[in-house]
């Protein structure tokens, strides 16, 4: 391969990044049955464990390019009125499928979420 440049020098060619051009040769890779596409969770209600409805994921926060560090979830509000904006531990959030609907449940209450330290989001 030979010794890396120092552009590339401490840098993992995994993951996505910003910049001008693509320097790494293209890869394909094979999605394994377990995996799931951020476009079925995107939108997904999020429930507490007494199957209240708490929010929605509007997002997901990607650390370095590779790594999902936080799930932005809408809370509050009606129709879009006074809604804020949370950011959770993935760890903290399970995914169920059941009938082609995706679902979302956390172990807080709907007090807890709105009280939560708030995401300045914007979509733009």
């Amino acid at each position: 391969m030979g010794t890396p440049t120092h552009a590339d020098a401490g840098t993992s060619p995994s993951g996505l990044r910003v910049a001008d051009k693509a320097t790494v040769a293209l890869k394909f890779v094979t999605v394994k049955s377990a995996d799931f596409m951020t476009s079925k969770i995107i939108g997904t209600n999020v429930y507490n464990n007494q199957n209240e409805t708490v929010g929605e994921i509007e997002d997901l926060v990607i650390e370095n390019g590779k790594t999902i560090t936080g799930v932005v979830v809408s809370v509050g509000g009606f129709l879009g009125m006074g809604e804020s904006y949370v950011v959770l531990d993935p760890a903290t959030v399970v995914l169920n499928q059941k009938d082609d609907t995706w679902k979302a449940f956390v172990d807080t209450s709907k007090d807890s979420l709105k009280n939560a330290p708030k995401f300045k989001y914007s979509k733009k």
